[in-house]
């Protein structure tokens, strides 16, 4: 293995903790369902699905700009990926609502279609791509053949994507578990209501930043 590919992992690894730190991700709703219950045993089922459907919402994302980098000399992907990263900035600063279905009544599946709906909707799996740019495919790599074949079908992820999305996904799992587990035995709502503070801005703004330091470098 590579020093990049070490560096690589950890940049996901981190990147993962990062998006599992955020409530509107997961943990918060894996407190609620143990607290509704008042069975510690609920929050700890809702853990897997959410990661689940986090690491889908991010290979849907990797998947979608190989794609599109199919088509796409590298420089013009990175601007694509910036600007779309820009864009739901933006989008999660003016309008910081988050998507509700199916009520607190959801099975295993029904957790992880959540999870990858708010992931998808807040742009995790979007962050990803920037750091995952050099070993995306490329118009200027690939012959004229397999841009026609890409740009007609979504290719499977690679062994690095997966490898990418499992140290990203391990990241997520780990600091969600640690923020749900701390809040459910330790806080509780009530404390965590007083001591809140909107990760929205920041969430927002990290996007935002990310976009136009993958657009200009």
């Amino acid at each position: 293995m590579t020093t990049a590919a070490v560096s690589q992992g950890w940049i996901m690894l981190l990147l993962g903790g990062w998006h599992g730190l955020n409530p509107a991700m997961g943990w918060l709703f894996a407190v609620a369902l143990g607290l509704q219950a008042n069975r510690r045993s609920d929050l700890w089922r809702a853990l897997p699905p959410l990661a689940v459907g986090h690491a889908a919402a991010v290979v849907a994302a990797i998947a979608l700009a190989g794609a599109a980098g199919s088509l796409l000399s590298a420089r013009a992907l990175g601007w694509f990926v910036g600007a779309a990263l820009v864009a739901f900035g933006i989008y999660r600063l003016v309008r910081p609502r988050h998507p509700r279905f199916g009520g607190m009544r959801l099975g295993p599946a029904g957790l992880a279609a959540w999870s990858a709906l708010v992931s998808s909707t807040h742009g995790a799996g979007l962050m990803v791509v920037p750091f995952l740019l050099p070993g995306l495919p490329n118009a200027v790599h690939g012959d004229a053949a397999h841009t026609l074949h890409v740009a007609a079908t979504i290719p499977p992820p690679e062994p690095f994507v997966l490898a990418a999305t499992a140290a990203h996904t391990l990241g997520y799992l780990l600091v969600t578990t640690a923020s749900a587990v701390l809040v459910y035995e330790k806080l509780g709502l009530r404390l965590l209501g007083r001591a809140w503070f909107n990760l929205d801005l920041l969430w927002g703004a990290a996007l935002v930043l990310t976009g136009v330091g993958t657009a200009l470098f």
